[in-house]
């Protein structure tokens, strides 16, 4: 007799990562890589964390390896509170297995199916994937190169006879993932305000922040109103990503569930990983290593965006210049699908990210991720070369071919 294996609903609503299986292509040797949100390699301080290790077991060893409190190291808390820009009481830190976990949980928590969560546009995948098996509905707020439109989110946050107002709406203030764009100031006061006063608790990602490369960004909407805000963190972007983790700071009044639905998952993050990093940032070794993340990525950046404006020149290719972060986002001439272009590329030896996965409503097939941080200035020169050339390519096919011009400076 064969077995039959009955899924559950939520099961039926998990499918592969859409970007995972459109990047299954770029993994040929050769391939220059404008694609992946991984942090340079070159930054990881490996002996510094050899060092940490050998402390950690020297010191505490049997501690380190035995299961532990579900909230969290109290010493990493209390580091997660002392370097956030508000007074944070450490009793509301919660460390997560990478930020993932934190978007998990807030799912878990928060949203019923058929729920009304509200997302910018576009928004990060991940987040939608981990939204997804409760079964909500992810409806987009109209967005422009300062975040979200706050009457549109004011109108789309309200509840009438027929539905629920929305549980919460989900933001990346800083350097987003997608775009690379960050919420000014007054866009930011601007949304605290208005989700303040219609009761919207707000869902707020800042894997990035740390990655400014002239100027720290604007307060966190955290700071705003502590209250209203789930804060979401991670050591991914400025220590490793292969540590998985990451923190949330809750309100009070929705802690203990965020901590019963982690205690349900994974009883709690690997002890011995937060032993480790709290060992690191002892004597504040981030405030020296961070920088030079900072520098690195702002060469790589400037590196792009040069190779971006001499060698698209003549084309009707748009993009933006982030002031921190990983990605820059570029929409490409009339007439090309980026998901048909990403394969065109591959044969080029460059790929990147089509920008459509990312958004919860449809989306803009023009548009592209392209992350600056993984490949040298010479990779990217020689990326961005090849990307423009297949562009000329479809676009001479499609008949609307466009010379390209001599080379300028960047």
């Amino acid at each position: 007799m064969t077995t039959t294996w009955k899924l559950a609903t939520r099961a039926e609503k998990m499918n592969p990562s859409v970007l995972r299986e459109i990047l299954k292509v770029t993994e040929r040797p050769g391939i220059i890589s404008l694609a992946g949100g991984l942090p340079s390699p070159k930054t990881f301080p490996i002996q510094e964390f050899a060092d940490a290790c050998a402390h950690v077991l020297h010191t505490d060893g049997q501690a380190a390896l035995q299961y532990a409190a579900s909230e969290g190291y109290g010493p990493l808390r209390q580091a997660v509170a002392d370097m956030l820009p508000w007074n944070v009481d450490p009793a509301q830190v919660l460390i997560t297995t990478g930020s993932q976990q934190g978007l998990d949980l807030v799912a878990k928590v928060l949203l019923d199916p058929g729920s009304r969560v509200l997302v910018e546009t576009p928004t990060y995948l991940g987040a939608l994937q981990a939204f997804a098996p409760m079964e909500p509905v992810p409806v987009s707020v109209a967005s422009d190169d300062d975040g979200v439109i706050v009457d549109d989110l004011v109108a789309k946050a309200a509840g009438n006879a027929s539905q629920e107002a929305a549980r919460f709406v989900y933001l990346l203030p800083n350097f987003q993932n997608p775009t690379g764009r960050t919420m000014t100031e007054a866009r930011r006061q601007a949304v605290s305000d208005a989700a303040a006063k219609a009761g919207l608790p707000i869902v707020e990602d800042n894997p990035y922040g740390e990655l400014w490369f002239d100027e720290a960004p604007p307060l966190p909407l955290a700071a705003r109103n502590p209250d209203g805000v789930i804060y979401l963190g991670s050591f991914s972007k400025v220590l490793a990503p292969g540590l998985r983790l990451g923190f949330l700071v809750a309100p009070k009044a929705i802690y203990p569930k965020l901590l019963q639905a982690k205690q349900a998952v994974d009883l709690h993050t690997p002890i011995f990983t937060q032993r480790m990093v709290s060992a690191v940032m002892k004597d504040n070794f981030l405030a020296s290593h961070v920088p030079t993340i900072r520098a690195l990525y702002k060469r790589q950046r400037d590196a792009m965006v040069a190779a971006l404006r001499r060698e698209m020149k003549g084309l009707d290719v748009q993009f933006n210049v982030p002031v921190g972060g990983m990605f820059l986002w570029a929409r490409m001439p009339e007439g090309i699908d980026t998901v048909k272009l990403l394969p065109r590329a591959v044969e080029r030896n460059v790929a990147f990210v089509p920008g459509a996965p990312f958004y919860a409503g449809p989306g803009d097939s023009r548009t592209m991720r392209l992350s600056f941080v993984t490949a040298n200035v010479d990779e990217i020169d020689t990326a961005i070369a090849a990307l423009a050339a297949t562009v000329r390519e479809v676009l001479a096919e499609l008949g609307k071919a466009q010379p390209k011009p001599a080379p300028a400076l960047g």
